[in-house]
């Protein structure tokens, strides 16, 4: 099952994706690599100010253990929060935030 889910909001500040390009292939490899679920997509705000990206498992912990070192060495990631959310999307599902290094 992947029930979990590991969801990063960010502020980007670009029209240009390449680097979210670049960043969104570490992730899948990374993600496909360690058998932790799988990246599922992303969604940017047409002037490029923030975005987010899913990840789906079956272990929200260990898919951002996964994730968070490569999140951390991109830059315009500092400050994104991740998401994890313990379970289907519905009401009373357990979550927990962290934040991605300091602003």
């Amino acid at each position: 099952m992947e029930d979990h889910a590991v969801i990063v909001h960010f502020q980007y500040g670009s029209r240009d994706l390449q680097a979210m390009f670049d960043l969104e292939d570490k992730l899948e490899r990374a993600i496909a690599e360690a058998g932790a679920g799988e990246y599922d997509g992303n969604e940017i705000a047409v002037d490029g100010s923030d975005g987010s990206l899913y990840m789906y498992g079956p272990d929200a912990d260990a898919l951002t253990d996964v994730v968070r070192p490569i999140l951390a060495a991109a830059p315009f990631m500092n400050g994104a929060t991740i998401t994890k959310r313990y379970g289907p999307p519905e009401d009373g599902v357990r979550e927990a935030e962290e934040v991605i290094g300091a602003r």
